[in-house]
């Protein structure tokens, strides 16, 4: 008799559970002038670092990039499903002395090495070598100049409608081209995600307010 009720309240259970809805994670929303925000200043949870697990962490609200081996964490979140095409992308940064790191689009997660597919909006303070400076597009067009000193916090705004790149510093625009502009490098434009980069045992870099807007 004991075994009969609880089968009977086992079976209750299990037809009440299946009319109880799914839990689902909230879809992302954007803001009211359409942006969605790709980092909620608490946790990597929608990155996926590539080699060095340890190289990105999140402290007092910020993304910080580095001391590490080279390694790359690429945006994996439900925005968009980590896909994008033409948009504009915001975020602010700050460099250490010697930091060295960039954004990385239209590429796609790979466990080793510097990212095959895609460009990098360039970020680094520090070197000489112009194709290395901030808002240069690597590995196509260098910067001629040098526009910012480390432990400031900039503004990286990043554009791509078709082949049309224009990458802008605090308001300056380094670049305004058609990519790709260079048919040797074998790299085009297409869709994709995002990565940043932690460059080597001597960079340090801050990321925070990372942002990105679709456009049709």
């Amino acid at each position: 008799m004991l075994r009969i009720i609880n089968l009977f309240v086992l079976g209750t259970v299990l037809f009440i559970a299946s009319y109880i809805p799914t839990v689902r994670a909230a879809e992302p929303t954007p803001d009211k002038d359409g942006w969605f925000d790709l980092f909620d200043g608490k946790s990597l949870d929608e990155w996926k670092a590539s080699e060095d697990f340890k190289a990105f962490k999140v402290e007092d609200g910020l993304i910080v990039a580095g001391p590490s081996k080279l390694t790359h964490l690429y945006y994996n979140g439900q925005v968009l499903k980590a896909n994008f095409k033409n948009f504009e992308l915001k975020a602010e940064v700050k460099t250490r002395p010697k930091g060295n790191s960039g954004i990385f689009f239209h590429t796609t997660y790979q466990a080793k090495g510097i990212p095959a597919k895609g460009f990098e909006f360039q970020i680094n303070n520090t070197g000489s070598d112009q194709r290395y400076r901030t808002g240069a597009i690597y590995p196509t067009k260098p910067l001629d100049k040098v526009l910012l000193k480390d432990d400031e916090w900039f503004e990286c705004h990043l554009s791509v409608r078709g082949n049309k790149v224009v990458l802008k510093v605090n308001g300056e625009t380094t670049h305004d081209v058609e990519l790709p502009v260079n048919a040797k490098s074998g790299l085009s434009l297409s869709s994709g995600t995002f990565a940043i980069q932690s460059h080597d045992p001597g960079s340090v870099v801050y990321f925070r307010r990372i942002r990105v807007k679709p456009q049709e």
